[in-house]
């Protein structure tokens, strides 16, 4: 077996171990929203924290990384949101999901552990810069477009509480305050005290396996109920349209070999919880969210170890 696939299998792995504890009752499913909440809130805040306080990014190429990898977010997002509005038939709101679910990677909880597995401390500081400007452009274009689809329903919201809300979640998420913190702390070139040094190390080195862990738990919460035929065309649309579109990118633009097959993995990665927190919020599309990040979690499996296979045949 190739170190690529057995690391492919090992993630995914620690996710499947996470939903079979889940499925056999040996841990509550409500474990996993415990969990999830300390990954999100304190281990990978952590980990981001101590990346970007150590990271070198000179020659990452940021502005073609970002390039590629959201052009590729630009079109899986409007074919996902083509795909539930013009064949499935569904309103504007519920497109938005679909686009959201097609579009937003699981960089955080899977992404993460995945890129220091396959790709190590440098693969992982390339997805940091790609974490850094994704979470603030994903949802201001989720709030905006759910407002313009939603003004025939409601009339939207106001501009001003628009941009409130925007700054309200990203002024409070503790992976935005974890990145701009490390990045704060490395312009000052003191380096971390021992103490501190210490316990961001103990918890920053669970949060790989933690949040995969977790990830699978949660998996088992969601679940598949209805609306498996449009889940499965936005999984196909996830897993396959998005990486091959920032494969071309990253040829095209010349991306050095280590950011583009980071790039590409990025785009390969199966959904997060994200939609559905999306779909939850805005009051449509759950079950579609839910149903597509299960089944593009389980397809991943195969399907990004198809991607990293095409990447370093064309990158090296």
């Amino acid at each position: 077996m190739s170190p690529l696939f057995e690391t492919v299998l090992f993630v995914f792995g620690l996710v499947a171990l996470g939903y079979l504890a889940g499925l056999t009752g040996y841990l509550r499913t409500e474990t996993g929203d415990a969990l999830s909440a300390f990954a999100v809130g304190v281990a990978l805040p952590l980990l981001l924290f101590r990346t970007m306080v150590s990271a070198d990014f000179h020659g990452a190429a940021p502005w073609a990384l970002w390039t590629t990898y959201f052009t590729a977010v630009i079109v899986a997002w409007t074919a996902g949101h083509l795909a539930i509005t013009r064949i499935f038939g569904r309103d504007g709101q519920a497109g938005v999901v679909g686009g959201v679910a097609t579009a937003f990677s699981n960089l955080v909880l899977l992404g993460t552990p995945f890129m220091l597995g396959v790709f190590g401390q440098q693969g992982f500081e390339i997805l940091s810069l790609i974490i850094a400007v994704h979470l603030p452009t994903m949802m201001m274009a989720s709030i905006i477009l759910f407002e313009i689809f939603g003004r025939e329903k409601n009339g939207g919201l106001h501009p001003a509480a628009m941009i409130r809300d925007f700054l309200r979640k990203i002024g409070t998420n503790p992976l935005i305050l974890g990145i701009v913190a490390g990045l704060l702390w490395s312009m000052t070139g003191i380096p971390l005290p021992v103490l501190a040094a210490r316990f961001v190390d103990a918890l920053a080195d669970i949060a790989a396996p933690l949040a995969l862990f977790a990830m699978g738990l949660g998996l088992r919460k969601f679940g598949i109920s209805g609306n498996v035929r449009p889940a499965v065309v936005l999984s196909f649309l996830k897993l396959f349209l998005m990486p091959a579109v920032a494969l071309g990118m990253a040829w095209l633009l010349g991306l050095p070999p280590l950011p583009a097959k980071v790039a590409v993995a990025a785009a390969a990665l199966p959904s997060g919880v994200n939609s559905y927190l999306i779909a939850m919020q805005f009051g449509t599309g759950q079950a579609l969210a839910s149903n597509q990040m299960t089944i593009a979690t389980a397809c991943a499996v195969v399907s990004t170890a198809f991607w990293l296979a095409v990447a370093q045949a064309v990158f090296g």
